[in-house]
This record gives C-alpha cells, structure tokens and sequence, in this order.
C-alpha cells in the first residue's frame, strides 16, 4: 500500500513534497514516501500552495475549493485532500493500483 496517495471516504488525500519554481507543472512520481509535484509558482507569499491547489483542482476535474492543504501550509512536504475528484490523474492512479 502507498501511503504518499490513498482514497477515504470519497477523498483523494496526497502526501506531497513540492518543488516550487520548475519549468513547468507537473507529477514527477515519488519522492522519498512522497509524492513529488513540480510547479511553476515561486514560494513567495504563499503563491506556490495557490498555484498546487489550482493544479491540482485542474488534474482532477474539480473547482479550487474541493482541494485543501492540510497540513504543511509554510513547509515542502504537505498533505492534500481533494473532495470527490471527478478524474484521477493517471499519475496517481498508478500509485493507488500499487
């Protein structure tokens, strides 16, 4: 079982450890017991957790208020829940098929 990604009660919960200032958006795979997102924003005046909610509300087809930073609002290493997510990126799917 992969704890970095798991479903509970209709809720996709992400364990994430994020890299800020890429070159693009994107799921890169694991990170240590983590799941590694490389996203455009710089981590400045919490424009980066903006940025991965609207990300990830996108990647699973759902509006931004469906997708919450738990914990880990100031760190690299957060926990997401997405409410009721209408796609599971391929990605993730992978992960959860694990």
């Amino acid at each position: 079982m992969n704890y970095a990604v798991q479903i509970k009660d209709a809720e996709l919960q992400l364990r994430i450890y994020i890299q800020p200032k890429a070159s693009r958006d994107e799921i890169v795979g694991m990170h240590g017991d983590a799941l590694k997102i490389a996203i455009t924003a710089p981590p400045v005046d919490g424009k980066a957790n903006a940025h991965l909610c609207k990300y990830l509300a996108k990647q699973c087809g759902v509006p931004k208020s469906k997708v919450a930073i738990t914990k880990g609002q100031l760190n690299r290493h957060k926990t997401v829940v997405v409410c009721a997510p209408a796609v599971i990126p391929e990605a993730i799917q992978a992960l959860l098929n694990e």
